[in-house]
Formats: structure tokens, C-alpha cells, sequence
């Protein structure tokens, strides 16, 4: 994301701009532009030559790849100091990921889109940092210079004009000199309006380097996309490796467990049976019930787990569609859970979409209920036009909203040192896997409204 407002707010009045530290900051960031101006270029053109002579040697190519992602750090510095001295954010470029593989390596190291755009930059900003400097010190040193005039001119060398006379002060042309009071005065006027005019001419060539660093420096539209698609990948796999950790987990502990105890119940049956087949009394009937009606109370205990494993696993009531599954949520939830469903009867959601929306209904009507302190919950279920964070056109998504009359006080924590954050941050990362987000308005004292909005594909784009 790249905002181009100024750091503190917005840009200063026209009679406070020479005055305004943003202005002078601006200043200095021409200073170090035409200072790194020459190194940049010559870091430019040196690896563009250097590239092109040892094309034919592959091991030259891997030092010229090298030399090529330094370009790299080069692009870093120039996003700080845009950051430090325009004002403008400038998200970080995805970070490199070496490919397998020795063409493939050696290919993305050549092929490095954002080391050829901090390139392009450092190339294409050379002339506008010799030309903005110029002209802005040009400015501001003739207002300074005109505006104090009246002080220093007395320390001129004498000059003759064509009629002999001698003058002491600037002079324009052959015979018109700054040396009498109102001529001063009339320099000073001249160099305070140029004195206002210079933050105004400054400020067209910081914009044209803030345009170039947001084109050239932050990372592509494309590139954001692919540095999502693997977090959210990322995020799915972790997903599915700690659900089914879960999932061993509960087995072992607890189905397994008892599984275990029904085996040596049975077993103690069949001891029962063989021990009464061997002896004079026969077999006590009252002891071989009493352990088989434990052996199938343990056996429907079991049952039961493996049926609330299957639920956790995909909920057998999503096959009656999503908005059936969110009633079958409500009737089992702790507190009163109202469902408003609309329109879901006839859209057709992918079986991922319908999933993943009834957990994170689940999720938060169990945040609800453990740490909002809620007496009620209202969920509201429906397919509405939305406006794409990307290209700005309406697209058709699927848009969850959970209210509680809890506390409040919610919020997106991301994880800590320890690795806990809250479950909304985590349901934030599982709703990523398919291009959904959240949000959370969630006031001191409630109520809390959390909004899930997962877009959906096209219907001419379904497989």
C-alpha cells in the first residue's frame, strides 16, 4: 500500500510553506539526491556494461546477477529516504526467494523485476536531481540574496556607470544600480516574493520524485499478488497441519483411550465366561452384566467422539447448504444466537467458501460467548455487491456479520515473541487462503461488529 500525503498531515499554507520544516526537509532531500545522483548512475550503467561483456561466460553472468540484486539495496535506501524526507510510504518489495535449480537460479537473479526498476530509477533521477537542485538553491538563494541586499552591498567594489558616475550595489544592465532606498526596497519586495515562490517550484520536482519513487520503488500490483497467493498457501497448509494434529491429538486422548478401556472390558468378559465354563458355580450373570453394560456405555461414548471429531472435520449439515449449517450452529450454541440469512438459498458457494465462513461463524460466536461476555448474538448471512480493493469494479461476495452486546474492546493482535496473538488474527490469515477479509469495530463497552466479506467467483468462472 503507498499513500502519497505527507508525513505530518497535510501540505503547509502558502504564507507558512519557506517556514515549514517539510519544505527544508524537501530541500535536503535534494541535497542527497544530487550527492548519490553520480554513485547511482555509475552503479547503473557499470552493471548494464558489465552484464553485456561477460554474457558469454556463465560464471560471469552469476557475477553480473550479483551485481544486479545489489541494486536491490541501492532501491532500499532510496524508499527510506523518500519515506524520511517526502512523506511518502512505499511498501517493501516482496523479498527474493532463490529457485532450485542452476538455470533457474541463475535466471531469477537476472530476471530480478524489482533490482531493473530501482535501475531505472537511479538512471532517470540523475538529471532531475542536477536540475532540481540547481534551480531550487538558484530560487532560494536570489530571495535571500535580494531580501538582504540592503546589508551586504555596502562591502561591493565601486562600479562606473556610462555617465561617470561611480555606484555601489547590483546593478541590471549598464546604468541601473540597487543603491538608493527605494531601490533596495524594491529588491527586498522582489525577494520575498521569490522567497514564496521557491517551497511552490520546489515542490514540482519532489513531486515528480515522489511519483517515480512510488512507480519504480514499491512493489508491482503483480507482485503483491503472488507474495499473497504463497502467504495465504502458507497459511492453508498450517492450517490443515495443526487441524490434523488436532485431530491425532483427540484421537489418541481420547477416542484411543477408550477404545482401549472397551478392549480390556471385553477381555474381562471373556475371563468372566471362561472362568465360569470351569467351574462348579457357573457363571455369575450379575458380574458379566455389569461389565458388558460398561464395556457399551464405553462403546456409545466413543461413538459420540467420533461423531464430534466428524463434525469438527466438515459439518454434516453444510450438505443442506450454508444457511441450514448456521441454524444448526445456532441451536447448538451456548448463548441465544439469532441467524438472518439472505439470498444464500439460491447462490450457488464453493463447497471452500461455504466451509471456511461456517468456522469463522463458529469462531466468533465462541469468542462471543468466552471472552465478550455476550447475552445474545445476532448473525447476518448474505451475497451483496462489494468494490474490489484491487481494480475498483463491483464483484459479488459473501458478506458475514456478527454482532454480540458483549464488552468490546476486540482487536487484530498479531502473534508475539511467544508466538500467541488472538483468534481473530488467525482467523484473519485462514480467510486469506480465499482472498476474504475482516473487520472489526469493536468500541469500549460494545457492541462488537465483525464483518467477514469473501468474494466470489463469477458464475460463467466456476469449473
Amino acid at each position: 500500500m503507498t499513500r502519497m500525503t505527507p508525513v505530518d498531515g497535510h501540505a503547509p499554507p502558502f504564507l507558512l510553506a519557506p517556514f515549514d520544516r517539510r519544505t527544508w526537509r524537501a530541500y535536503g532531500f535534494l541535497w542527497l539526491a544530487l550527492l548519490l545522483a553520480p554513485f547511482a548512475l555509475a552503479y547503473s550503467l557499470f552493471t548494464v556494461v558489465f552484464m553485456a561483456g561477460v554474457a558469454v561466460t556463465v560464471v560471469g553472468l552469476f557475477v553480473a546477477g550479483g551485481v544486479l540484486l545489489g541494486a536491490r539495496g541501492w532501491g532500499s535506501m532510496y524508499r527510506r529516504m523518500a519515506v524520511r524526507f517526502l512523506g511518502v510510504e512505499i511498501a517493501e518489495p516482496a523479498p527474493r526467494t532463490p529457485r532450485k535449480g542452476f538455470w533457474r537460479r541463475l535466471g531469477g537473479m537476472l530476471g530480478d523485476a524489482t533490482a531493473w526498476r530501482a535501475l531505472l530509477y537511479m538512471v532517470v533521477t540523475f538529471p532531475l536531481a542536477l536540475v532540481g537542485f540547481v534551480v531550487s538553491t538558484v530560487f532560494l538563494a536570489v530571495a535571500l540574496g535580494s531580501m538582504t541586499h540592503w546589508f551586504w552591498s555596502r562591502w561591493l567594489p565601486l562600479q562606473q556607470a556610462s555617465d561617470g558616475t561611480w555606484h555601489r550595489g547590483a546593478s541590471f544592465g549598464t546604468d541601473w544600480f540597487v543603491d538608493t532606498p527605494a531601490r533596495q526596497l524594491l529588491l527586498v519586495a522582489a525577494g520575498v516574493i521569490l522567497f514564496y515562490l521557491w517551497p511552490q517550484v520546489q515542490l514540482l520536482f519532489v513531486g515528480l520524485f515522489r511519483l517515480l519513487a512510488v512507480g519504480l520503488l514499491s512493489p508491482t500490483r503483480a507482485s503483491l499478488r503472488v507474495a499473497y497467493a504463497e502467504r495465504a498457501r502458507a497459511v492453508t497448509v498450517e492450517d490443515a497441519d495443526a487441524r490434523l494434529r488436532r485431530i491425532e491429538r483427540d484421537l489418541h486422548d481420547g477416542t484411543q483411550a477408550h477404545l482401549v478401556a472397551v478392549a480390556m472390558q471385553i477381555g474381562e468378559a471373556r475371563e468372566l465366561l471362561r472362568d465360569g465354563a470351569g467351574s462348579d458355580r457357573g457363571i455369575d450373570s450379575a458380574e458379566l452384566a455389569a461389565v458388558l453394560e460398561t464395556a457399551h456405555t464405553s462403546t456409545k461414548d466413543t461413538l459420540a467422539e467420533l461423531r464430534e471429531l466428524a463434525r469438527g472435520i466438515r459439518p454434516p449439515a453444510l450438505d443442506a447448504g450454508l444457511a441450514v449449517a448456521l441454524e444448526t450452529l445456532a441451536a447448538r450454541a451456548a448463548l441465544p444466537v439469532r441467524v438472518h440469512a439472505v439470498g444464500l438459498d439460491g447462490a450457488d458457494l464453493p463447497p471452500s467458501v461455504t466451509a471456511i465462513s461456517y468456522f469463522a461463524v463458529a469462531e466468533l460466536v465462541a469468542n462471543a460467548t468466552k471472552h465478550a461476555r455476550a447475552t445474545g448474538v445476532d448473525v447476518v448471512a448474505g451475497v451483496e455487491p462489494v468494490s474490489d480493493a484491487a481494480t475498483g469494479a463491483a464483484v459479488r461476495a459473501l458478506v458475514l456479520r456478527v454482532r454480540d452486546d458483549g464488552v468490546g474492546g476486540a482487536a487484530v493482535r498479531a502473534p508475539d515473541a511467544s508466538g500467541r496473538g488472538s483468534g481473530l488474527a488467525g482467523l484473519t490469515d485462514r480467510l486469506s487462503g480465499v482472498d476474504g477479509t475482516l473487520r472489526v469495530v469493536s468500541p469500549a463497552g460494545g457492541p462488537t461488529v465483525i464483518t467477514v466479506t469473501i468474494p466470489l467467483p463469477a458464475p460463467d468462472a466456476r469449473p
